[in-house]
This record gives C-alpha cells, sequence and structure tokens, in this order.
C-alpha cells in the first residue's frame, strides 16, 4: 500500500511539472524552460542529500548518470514527436511504451501479480491511453517518423525509470543527484550550442523553476516507491501523470474533458483500487 501511495505521489508530481513546463514552454523555446527547470531539480535533490543521506558507489554511478542520459533523450524525443502530431494520436502510444517496458522488466525479473492484480494491471495500461488522448481530429494520421520518435520517447522514459530502480537500494537519492547533473550538463549544452536558434523569449522562471521541482520530487516518489514495491506495478500507476495534466488543464485553462478521457480516468480509478488489493 505504501507503494502504491508513493507510485500515485508521483505520479500527480510528474503531471503537474508537465502541466507547468508545457505552460512556460509557450513563453519561450523549451530550451530555455529546461534550462531553468534543470538546475532547480539539481538543486532540491541536493537540498535532500543531508535529509536522506546518499551512497556515491558504484553502481548508483553508473545507474545514476544512466538514467540522465534516458531522461535527456526523454525530452528531446518527447518534444519532437508532440511538435510533429497528431497529439490525440501519439500522446497514448508514448504512455503506453513508457508503461509496459518497466512492467515487462518487472515480470521477467520474477515479480508475480495476483489475480486481481492481473486484472488491474492490463485496466491501468487501458486508462494509460485513454486518459493521454486529446481531442485532435479522429481522421489524422501519423507519420512513420511520428511513430518511432514516439515510441523512441516512451522507451527513454521506460529506461529511466528501469535504470534507476536498478541502482542499489541502500544508495539514497545518490542515483537522483547523479542522473539529475548528467541531464542537466546535456541541457545545458545542447542550450548553449543552440543558443543561435532559440529566439529571442525569455523563459518563464517561476514555471520553469516550478516545473523542475516537481520533477524532482516525481522521481524521489518513485525511487521510493520502487524500492518498496513492484516496479510492475509502481511503473504503471506513475503513468497515469497525464490524468495530472489533463484535470490541471480543465480547472486552469477550461479545457474540454474528452469523453475518452473521462472514461480513462475511471479506468484509472478503478485500476488502482484493484491493485490496492493486490
Amino acid at each position: 500500500m505504501i507503494a502504491l501511495l508513493l507510485a500515485l505521489g508521483s505520479s500527480l508530481a510528474y503531471g503537474c511539472a508537465d502541466f507547468l513546463g508545457g505552460l512556460g514552454a509557450r513563453k519561450a523555446h523549451v530550451l530555455r524552460t529546461v534550462m531553468v527547470a534543470a538546475p532547480a531539480s539539481l538543486v532540491v535533490e541536493l537540498l535532500l542529500w543531508p535529509v536522506l543521506g546518499a551512497s556515491f558507489t558504484a553502481g548508483a554511478l553508473i545507474w545514476g548518470a544512466a538514467s540522465g542520459v534516458a531522461s535527456a533523450a526523454a525530452f528531446t524525443l518527447l518534444y519532437r514527436t508532440l511538435a510533429i502530431g497528431p497529439m490525440n494520436v501519439l500522446s497514448p502510444v508514448t504512455a503506453l511504451v513508457s508503461a509496459a517496458l518497466p512492467v515487462a522488466v518487472g515480470l521477467v525479473q520474477g515479480e508475480r501479480l495476483s489475480a486481481v492484480g492481473l486484472v488491474g494491471l492490463p485496466l491501468a495500461l487501458v486508462a494509460v491511453v485513454l486518459v493521454s488522448a486529446g481531442h485532435g481530429a479522429a481522421s489524422a494520421r501519423p507519420s512513420r517518423t511520428a511513430l518511432l520518435l514516439a515510441f523512441g520517447a516512451g522507451a527513454a522514459i521506460a529506461l529511466q525509470l528501469i535504470f534507476l530502480h536498478q541502482a542499489p537500494a541502500g544508495s539514497g537519492v545518490a542515483p537522483l543527484i547523479v542522473g539529475r547533473a548528467v541531464s542537466s550538463a546535456i541541457t545545458l549544452t545542447a542550450t548553449a550550442v543552440m543558443s543561435g536558434r532559440l529566439g529571442p523569449g525569455k523563459p518563464a522562471y517561476a514555471l520553469s523553476a516550478t516545473a523542475g521541482v516537481l520533477d524532482s520530487m516525481a522521481n524521489l516518489l518513485f525511487l521510493f516507491a520502487a524500492r518498496s514495491g513492484d516496479l510492475s506495478i509502481v511503473a504503471v500507476i506513475v503513468a497515469l501523470y497525464p490524468a495530472g495534466t489533463v484535470l490541471l488543464a480543465r480547472g486552469v485553462l477550461h479545457e474540454r474533458i474528452g469523453r475518452g478521457q473521462l472514461a480513462g480516468l475511471g479506468a484509472a480509478a478503478v485500476a488502482v483500487s484493484l491493485l490496492a488489493l493486490a
């Protein structure tokens, strides 16, 4: 139950971070947004170091760095995917892949589900797809390139979670610090290289920094959830993060929630209840 609650908290924090980051990216190039968000996230993790502890063993360094590279790749591929569109097709693809791969890894590593879990897990995957779907034209078909990018983005997100899960249990927040330092270095380097193509817009500092803080908290909650529960269940609950984004968009931007998304929210509630029993 503790792992489930931590996973839900992680999912909510990811959803809120994506929403604020998306708002920030409307005001300036997305790299300018991440240029603020990534260091803010790293600062949070460094502040948590004395409280939660960190052991920089070889395993923590290797898996943390791997998660940082995956995080940077996920960011690049995800926003490139959504820029090509259509979002209502590509977002569910990305979310489903990001959930399915950790589930497969968990099951291969020997995790087993009860009969209730065998119902709840597929239902949660269906909920991920439904909640992620937007309102774009149903007739729009993504190109092969867009689909490949969507799969790549989902795989990169999944790898970030899997790599964090592989880090030694006693390493504290060391994998998060290393991962964020690596992803920040990659992002800041990319920003410097592309500075001439990012446009004149200034980043929304408050929005971007808050998104970074929330993303850091989401990673922390996921790490604790994965250490206290099964990766197969934790990952699919975390992948429900679009629900938080959808609800915030409804409450703040007054965006309409589609029938499919409403069905997805209902399916998510039932799936989480079933997985809690499992």
